[in-house]
């Protein structure tokens, strides 16, 4: 009989070199974007005609790559641009002389990219729609919700059987990990502004959603689709959320990639209900509802795969 040493042999002692290489590939995920921040296609604004925004305008598109520029006819449509969320900043060419128009609500890495250029050409800055006193918090709020959706999805996971008792667990435990978010991020630390209600609500459906796929891969698919799902959200959903510089700022395609993942769109959700009325809300807020779908229904489907199918009436007649 093999002693119990030959029955369990223990991996090689060369097996340790698997750290460092799972150590690089962590870093790389979560240093490379950071590293790399420069504007990609980041959209802004030259508001005006004549001379000066034409050499505006070019001087933008000659950093080819770096900006998607476009033109407003004058300072309160850049405004209006700017409050729709449809550009970060704008450009503006007036009698007066030039003016930047910022908006640190929506990154305040690219206001600050934006007012640097400002002094650059000795134009004034003003912050059109500025952030809270402690909105550069909201980028570290991240990972604590990813790993909250996480343990939601596991524990309706083991908590409950059958798609109804799981799936209520999964909304249960989002609704409360929002509230409870929502009172630590804008009540106490003021890191949001908005409504407290919509705040809440896009906290619950960032978690809801996370939660819900995590358990859905599980229903469905086992264990490891469950760890599959959670170390997505953090290892790519978390460092390409861009939640603390601008999705635009990031390489590519971690920038695009981040914003189909709950992480990013829950983080550009909340910017929209938070500082600007719910602007800009339509693509995250379907992600999100995309994400929270597919979960639920990989739920129900795993309950309808699982559930014994009913005796025929012939055969129960046969029997008996």
């Amino acid at each position: 009989m093999p002693s119990p040493s030959h029955s369990h042999r223990r991996p090689p002692a060369a097996a340790i070199l698997l750290v460092p290489l799972i150590a690089a590939v962590i870093i790389t995920l979560f240093a490379w974007p950071s590293a790399r921040l420069e504007p990609r296609d980041l959209p802004v604004a030259v508001a005006g005609t004549g001379p000066q925004a034409d050499a505006m305008a070019a001087q933008l598109e000659s950093r080819e790559g770096g900006f998607d520029v476009r033109r407003e006819p004058d300072e309160a449509a850049a405004r209006e641009a700017i409050e729709g969320r449809e550009v970060y900043g704008a450009f503006v060419a007036g009698d007066a002389g030039a003016k930047v128009l910022t908006s640190s609500a929506a990154s305040q890495m690219t206001a600050q990219m934006l007012s640097h250029a400002a002094a650059e050409q000795e134009a004034t800055v003003e912050d059109v729609v500025p952030a809270s006193e402690h909105a550069a918090a909201l980028g570290s709020s991240v990972l604590p919700l990813v790993l909250a959706g996480i343990l939601t999805g596991l524990a309706a996971s083991m908590l409950a059987t059958g798609f109804a008792g799981r799936a209520g667990l999964v909304v249960a435990g989002a609704g409360l990990v929002g509230l409870t978010a929502t009172a630590i991020i804008q009540s106490w630390l003021g890191v949001v502004d908005g409504d407290w209600w919509a705040n809440a609500g896009v906290l619950s459906l960032t978690v809801g959603a996370i939660a819900a796929a995590v358990a859905g891969a599980k229903a469905m698919f086992g264990p490891i689709a469950a760890a599959a799902t959670g170390m997505t959200m953090v290892f790519l959903g978390n460092p390409f959320s861009g939640v603390a510089s601008a999705p635009e700022l990031l390489p590519q395609p971690a920038g695009g990639l981040g914003q189909l993942l709950p992480p990013g769109a829950g983080g550009n959700l909340l910017r929209s209900t938070g500082f600007f009325d719910g602007a800009g809300a339509g693509a995250p807020l379907a992600v999100l509802a995309g994400w929270a779908v597919a979960g639920l229904a990989l739920l129900a489907l795993a309950g309808l795969h699982r559930r014994e199918p009913a005796p025929r009436a012939d055969v129960v007649a046969v029997a008996g």
